[in-house]
């Protein structure tokens, strides 16, 4: 079985504009490579908004060098992009946006949901790409949750979509730049069922919500990182309570990774070109 690398918490809530409350789970500024070809996840966890007129979210602002995949668990979020990508995703739904050589883009709540409020729920990852690709013309992937395959693991509730990559024969939705694998499932209480990696992936266990035991050694409660060995292909999740969460694994990039902000490249020179081309309008127009 996999080894436990470390396990990493954050309970303290911070604010992504004034629409997604979240919590960073982790950041490649504080784990680095070993989470390669992951970056950061925030984890906007069930957060009740009272209904209003208002738009509330993110304005205008630039990336370049990564993707961002956002998947919608409760509410909605209405996304506008410089190169012409948009639409509203809705739970169960994932919005996969290739930030490439550059791209400006806005994340509301829609505003159907604004209107009417509740519960918002959501993720947001950032993958990065390898530097062969880090300036690949900007895309966007709107995935409808009817796209996405859900595996039964077991006759009792316990199930797994798979986003991106692949589990046993079933394919993923999004397409990917590296060697990726985005597992969404949930486990119910009393549960327990082993998980198969591809032997030298970087593996990560988001545990969102409830708790779990892994590897019938160590508990592990919400919302909670583990990073597990690259070592063996295997690990195990029993389900102390109905539990929620993410697994991903990807191939380590073995690239230098140099961040600012919304820019991730591989040099300070690749950021500074970053910046004076944004200053320059070269990532287009909303």
């Amino acid at each position: 079985m996999k080894k436990i690398v470390g396990i990493y918490q954050n309970k303290h809530m911070h604010w992504v504009g004034d629409g997604f409350p979240v919590y960073n789970l982790f950041s490649y500024d504080r784990l680095g490579q070993s989470i390669s070809p992951f970056l950061l996840l925030d984890y906007a966890a069930p957060y009740c908004f009272e209904p209003t007129t208002a738009q509330h979210g993110v304005g205008t602002h630039p990336h370049r060098g990564f993707e961002t995949v956002t998947i919608a668990y409760q509410g909605e979020v209405t996304h506008k992009d410089s190169a012409g990508g948009g639409g509203t995703i809705k739970a169960g739904d994932v919005q996969w946006m290739t930030a490439g050589g550059g791209i400006l883009h806005q994340e509301f709540h829609s505003p159907a949901f604004a209107e009417q409020g509740g519960l918002f729920e959501m993720v947001q990852l950032w993958v990065n790409l390898p530097a062969h690709s880090k300036m690949t013309p900007a895309k966007y992937q709107a995935i409808d949750a009817a796209q996405i395959q859900h595996i039964a693991l077991d006759d009792v509730g316990s199930e797994l979509r798979v986003i991106a990559g692949q589990y046993q024969d079933t394919q993923g939705a999004a397409t990917t730049f590296s060697p990726v694998n985005v597992w969404d499932g949930t486990i119910v209480e009393g549960q327990q069922h082993h998980f198969y990696v591809t032997e030298g992936h970087t593996t990560l266990l988001v545990l969102l919500a409830g708790e779990v035991t892994l590897n019938e050694v160590q508990q592990i409660q919400s919302p909670s990182l583990v990073v597990l060995s690259r070592e063996e292909i295997d690990f195990s999740i029993k389900a102390e309570q109905d539990s929620k969460f993410l697994i991903l694994t990807g191939q380590p990039l073995n690239e230098p990774i140099e961040g600012y902000g919304p820019f991730v490249m591989n040099s300070k020179t690749e950021i500074a070109e970053a910046i004076h081309d944004f200053n320059r309008g070269k990532f287009g127009v909303m």
